[in-house]
């Protein structure tokens, strides 16, 4: 759905037809409410995600899982979205649209959330590995479909502050999710025993991924009934210029980067989360309940910042520069951990604040480097390479933690950060180099694109001028010359005659068309 603000069908509807109450589509409380939905779209999948992080300790004492079996329920997560994940925003952008993706994607992370549950009530290990499987299909999925609703909602000078708030309200499930699943687990446990115990917790924390479902369908009816309302054809599967597979290698060098930072900045984030809880406990001598305590202060700081660093960026613009501000920072955050015995609230605080300040200015970035009809395509291949990374990594990180412990694992996150910087400073070089938008601040941004839009159209009139001039011209000699035969004339007399009243006829066409540009230019007519 596109942004009623900005599209002049819908204003040009609602000056036609007054909106009846300040539900009406067209209104700003429309777009708020919509905002809202979207925002906990993602919440139940972000909240499920972390169970097991959360719940660590129990999973190694009910289920009886070492630390790489641990690690493996993170890891198969993200192996299916490695291509899944590609072809689901490739789906959204050709098949399903954004609505009924949505609800699809949406659909398959309950399932999924339900089964790695059941597993967990009867103690099947496979079970387990299978529930995740299916959570993972839809859940990287459903955040590319969620990134296709806000830029399709919201696209324009709010989109940071929009992708902020998402993102803020989303890792806010994992936040609540390391605050109250201790304390489930304990209210379950008056009841059940063993891994039955933590199997119901399980089942009662899928009960998000629900309400994100009944989220998905209600913004669904929002967005076709707007759709109906304001009399637009839906755009979201049929696009005018239609995307192919093979438009992929077309994309400029800097999304790719992008992707790159997608990867090497995320493996040095969701990774430390997942072994998070054990690390402040071993090196720190934390109890279970202080390390998630501390643990979940990343996405606490994540949900409570993102909005804000969102409208900074939305009024300064320079998002490569935020970017490399934040993964500088990122590396002595985990510097601290891994080298000190410094509180390590100091360092988890600095990786929050970094990691929100990062995800606020890194993602709109791909709305800018790609054409709106491939952009549920780009946002496929960004979390497809990041999960890429993630399936790997975090089955390396356990058997790290395994063999050489949490310090080795630390230098790794490192390593990682100064990839992600490496990619940043090459964005900010052919940003630079090609006179691009992505550093500049919103006035210049908009004042550039303004004088290349302008240009286009000038070049386009001159066009429209020469055809047209071509045209009038090749009527006009034939013409002439029949009427010089008639009269008797020669024909080269004729013939040069006619031709300067054809070239007379082109400067008046010339002096239209680019009087139409610029109105206030006289520009004389050939006598």
């Amino acid at each position: 759905m596109e942004n009623p603000e900005h599209d002049p069908e819908r204003t040009a509807v609602s000056d036609q037809e007054p909106p009846v109450s300040c539900f009406h589509p067209s209104t700003k409380t429309h777009r708020f409410i919509g905002l809202v939905l979207m925002c906990f779209l993602c919440f139940g999948s972000y909240f499920c995600y972390d169970t097991p992080g959360a719940l660590a300790d129990n999973f190694k004492s009910d289920s009886h899982l070492n630390t790489s079996q641990f690690a493996l329920l993170y890891s198969i997560y993200s192996w299916p979205n490695v291509v899944l994940c590609f072809i689901g925003g490739y789906l959204v952008d050709r098949c399903f649209g954004v609505r009924l993706g949505t609800i699809i994607y949406m659909t398959i992370v309950f399932i999924g959330a339900v089964v790695f549950a059941f597993g967990v009530y009867i103690n099947a290990y496979w079970l387990m590995i299978l529930g995740r499987f299916i959570f993972g299909i839809g859940g990287e999925s459903l955040q590319v479909a969620v990134n296709n609703y806000v830029v399709v909602w919201f696209n324009g000078k709010e989109l940071n502050m929009v992708f902020g708030l998402q993102l803020s309200i989303s890792r806010f499930g994992s936040t609540v999710n390391f605050w109250v699943m201790e304390s489930i687990y304990r209210w379950v446990a008056k009841y059940y025993a063993g891994y039955e115990r933590l199997g119901v917790a399980l089942f009662i924390a899928s009960l998000t991924c629900l309400g994100s479902l009944i989220c998905a369908l209600f913004l669904g009816w929002m967005d076709l009934r707007a759709e109906k309302a304001l009399r637009q054809q839906a755009a979201q599967v049929k696009q005018d210029q239609p995307f192919q597979l093979k438009d992929v290698l077309k994309f400029k060098p800097v999304f790719w980067l992008l992707a790159v930072i997608c990867v090497a900045y995320y493996l040095a984030i969701f990774p430390f989360i997942a072994l998070g809880k054990l690390f402040f406990e071993r090196k720190f001598d934390f109890v279970p309940q202080d390390a998630n305590t501390v643990n979940s202060m990343v996405y606490f700081l994540s949900a409570a910042l993102s909005p804000f660093f969102g409208i900074l960026i939305d009024k300064t613009g320079r998002n490569v520069t935020w970017i490399m501000l934040s993964i500088v920072t990122t590396l002595g955050s985990h510097f601290l951990l891994a080298f000190t015995f410094v509180n390590p609230y100091v360092g988890v605080i600095s990786l929050g604040i970094s990691y929100s300040l990062l995800a606020s200015g890194l993602w709109p970035l791909v709305a800018m480097v790609v054409p709106e009809s491939q952009m549920g395509t780009a946002y496929g291949i960004c979390q497809a390479v990041q999960n890429l990374g993630l399936a790997v990594t975090i089955i390396l990180a356990g058997m790290i933690v395994d063999n050489y412990g949490y310090f080795m694992l630390e230098l790794f996150f490192l390593g990682c950060l100064f990839v992600s910087l490496i990619a940043a400073v090459l964005i900010y070089i052919l940003d630079s180099a090609s006179e691009g938008t992505l550093n500049l601040s919103p006035s210049a941004r908009e004042s550039l694109l303004k004088t290349r839009v302008s240009t286009d159209e000038t070049a386009n009139l001159l066009d429209h001028a020469d055809s047209s001039d071509q045209e009038e011209t090749d009527s006009g000699l034939p013409n002439s010359n029949m009427a010089s035969s008639s009269a008797g004339e020669s024909g080269e007399g004729a013939g040069g005659g006619a031709r300067d009243s054809a070239l007379a006829q082109s400067d008046r066409i010339r002096s239209r068309y680019i009087s139409h540009l610029l109105p206030t230019t006289n520009i004389p007519e050939r006598p």
